[in-house]
């Protein structure tokens, strides 16, 4: 239920008071608001990890489909998070994009983390008057099993480790084997992709095999159904480097006979 935005502190030790995305705040849980009409999507602190600081660009898009498999109906807009940005967004639904349905949306924010990974929020359910469009077979399908208003749980690739269910009082803590089930195995709007290895100073390895199989690919010749992979995370890099300045003295100017050639174009 939360998006991040970053706020503006008056002072620097405002800032380790602060440790929270955000939660949506409008549309309210189980509204009803008019498509094609623009209307205000606004969002406040949450209070939960991780901090406003650590985001920097985020996706709000339109979703619609069960709180275990939210399917991606349209894009709304992508933008930076910064003390300026401000936590409100004005929105404009097209009438075509959907069918009519009690509750039948919720918006969600992908935010991009500093230091890699992603964060994805959702809203409350809501509901969008006046739509003309329909919903694909799946989508409907998936509706008819959904009862009240509360969203899809939060998901957050934060500081290595995977954090699901932050709407609970326990967070729940997926650790690296999340990333080890090769990707085609996986099931489920949200992917796990392994970080590649980090190659070492000699080569020793001899089998050259690949450490997953291939995917196959197929050409579309009709129409496709809305696509199952909301997003893919990527594991977070474990790799560390250290640098220095050089301290080694310059080399001296030279004294041989290349000296005296440059020696002739002084003046």
């Amino acid at each position: 239920m939360r998006l991040t935005q970053t706020l503006l502190l008056s002072t620097t030790a405002l800032w380790s008071l602060v440790s929270a995305d955000v939660e949506f705040a409008s549309p309210a849980a189980g509204a009803s608001v008019a498509g094609g009409t623009p209307f205000l999507v606004s969002w406040r602190d949450s209070g939960i990890a991780p901090s406003l600081i650590d985001l920097t660009s985020y996706e709000l898009s339109l979703y619609s489909g069960s709180n275990d498999n939210p399917q991606q109906l349209y894009s709304i807009s992508t933008s930076t998070f910064s003390a300026t940005s401000g936590n409100t967004v004005s929105v404009t639904i097209p009438q075509d994009i959907g069918g009519d349905g009690i509750n039948a949306y919720f918006f969600g924010m992908i935010s991009t983390l500093v230091a890699g990974g992603t964060v994805i929020n959702y809203s409350d359910r809501f509901t969008i008057t006046g739509m003309t469009g329909f919903f694909v077979p799946s989508v409907k399908t998936a509706l008819v099993s959904v009862s009240g208003t509360s969203g899809p749980n939060s998901t957050s690739d934060f500081a290595g480790a995977l954090v699901v269910n932050k709407r609970a009082t326990a967070t729940a803590v997926v650790d690296a084997a999340q990333y080890a089930t090769p990707y085609e195995s996986q099931t489920g709007v949200i992917r796990y992709a392994s970080m590649q290895p980090v190659p070492g100073s000699t080569i020793t390895a001899t089998n050259t095999a690949p450490l997953f199989a291939t995917s196959s690919v197929v050409l579309a010749t009709t129409y496709l159904t809305s696509a199952t992979i909301v997003t893919t995370v990527t594991q977070s890099g474990t790799q560390s480097v250290s640098s220095h300045a050089n301290t080694a003295s310059a080399a001296p100017m030279p004294s041989d006979d290349m000296a005296k050639f440059l020696a002739r174009w002084k003046d």
